[in-house]
């Protein structure tokens, strides 16, 4: 029964008025007509409006007033919302300024690939698991979901996150400098159980994970690591992965650099030593000041940023501000995060936000009082297993400036007299 309906329906008498029209002009039949054409209308306005004109929708002066929308087969945000990641033709970021809580929507979650997003069939989609291994074995993507599930939330980072700031600050807002990062729900069945499955060889010690992109990326994983956490996800947020983030099947290691979270996975293969692929050979490794390369560098270590006020923002005018921000760890739990308000003079505790997950984004908050001078903001987070993350010198002079990937440093964002918030670094 139709809710609008049903006040009438248990008032026999409003059908008893005489009409010449009985079809059209009756109480009831009137009501029904301009809910229906209401409904009408505003399903028919809800399509005419797309992400650029929603600026310019108006509601109802009394929304109790007005007939609503129907229901839908598949949600949509609000027509007056519209946080969108920012775009290039191999990566999207996430817009961390805009977003609440530790979860990112699917729809917001940053995506990265080397040769597009590749469209598969689930029906025809296998996943080979060969190599060192008693049966060779090849599952099928509901095969896989007959195996009991698992569902944890993590964080995904790509190494390249902040790459382009070791040179100077390049990012004008939080999205470009720190948007390859997102947090999600990942649902499916842990690797262990799979690789049980086939029987694992005593002289297995690596696994190699190919995705089915026309990159056909590869990545080496240490046995040990893939056995302790890893997952052949099929969810992503209650649904199907996203084609972007894999579908319909990826692998997850939580904490580790998004690179080793094969998407589009078809196959792993258990070896005695890495293979040496490209992905881990000319990228993936940070060139050390002496020639050298840092290599297999997998764990993505503490870092954190503040996303408000952050760049591109404006403080309207002196007084009350809460200083928010995001902070997570591949090693564990966020224990602590400091904020400084005088370019890293002097540091107050920020007051964590729960949940405090392991290998979660965490939020957290301070409240200040800015006095319209010009200042810088930053953030310091600490993790479980007592790191500390570092300033942009420190990691220089350890590493020099020929790195790109894992750049972990202090954010600064300055606060003009204006209320303008740039990116810099001192």
């Amino acid at each position: 029964m139709n809710n609008n309906d049903a006040p009438l329906a248990e008032n026999p008498s409003s059908h008893s008025e005489s009409s010449d029209n009985p079809e059209t002009d009756s109480p009831l039949n009137r009501r029904t007509f301009l809910l229906t054409a209401s409904s009408t209308l505003a399903v028919t306005a809800a399509h005419m409006l797309t992400p650029t004109s929603a600026a310019t929708a108006s509601s109802p002066s009394d929304p109790a007033r007005t007939p609503g929308m129907e229901a839908s087969a598949y949600g949509t945000r609000a027509t007056f919302e519209h946080a969108q990641r920012l775009t290039t033709s191999t990566r999207s970021l996430t817009p961390l300024q805009q977003l609440s809580g530790i979860i990112t929507p699917s729809a917001l979650h940053f995506e990265r690939h080397h040769n597009g997003v590749p469209l598969i069939d689930p029906q025809k989609h296998r996943l080979l698991v060969h190599g060192l291994v008693h049966q060779p074995m090849i599952f099928t993507v509901e095969e896989l979901k007959r195996f009991p599930a698992e569902s944890r939330l993590a964080f995904i980072e790509c190494s390249g996150n902040s790459g382009k700031e070791w040179n100077g600050p390049k990012g004008r807002t939080v999205q470009e400098t720190h948007g390859l990062t997102s947090t999600s729900e990942w649902t499916g069945v842990s690797l262990a159980t799979i690789l049980h499955e086939a029987g694992i060889r005593s002289e297995a010690k690596w696994m190699l994970a190919e995705g089915s992109d026309a990159a056909a990326l590869t990545r080496s994983i240490p046995l040990d690591a893939g056995l302790e956490q890893a997952l052949l996800c099929y969810a992503q947020n209650g649904e199907p992965l996203r084609p972007e983030q894999g579908y319909p099947l990826r692998l997850l290691l939580p904490g580790w650099e998004g690179n080793t979270c094969v998407k589009w996975l078809r196959r792993l293969k258990l070896m005695t030593s890495p293979a040496m692929t490209r992905e881990e050979t000319s990228k993936y490794t940070d060139l050390m000041p002496d020639g050298t390369a840092r290599q297999f560098t997998f764990d993505m270590e503490a870092k954190s940023v503040i996303t408000f006020p952050s760049g591109g923002q404006q403080l309207e005018k002196p007084g009350f501000v809460e200083i928010r921000g995001l902070a997570w760890t591949g090693r564990g739990r966020i224990t602590h995060v400091d904020v400084s308000t005088d370019g890293g003079q002097s540091w107050q505790a920020a007051a964590l936000q729960q949940p405090v997950l392991p290998m979660c984004h965490t939020r957290f908050r301070l409240a200040w009082e800015w006095n319209g001078q010009a200042t810088i903001l930053q953030s310091r987070c600490h993790d479980e297993t007592g790191y500390v993350q570092p300033t942009l010198a420190d990691l220089i002079a350890i590493r020099g400036t020929h790195s790109y990937y894992h750049n972990n440093a202090i954010q600064s964002w300055k606060i003009t007299e204006d209320g303008k918030v740039h990116n810099v670094h001192i």
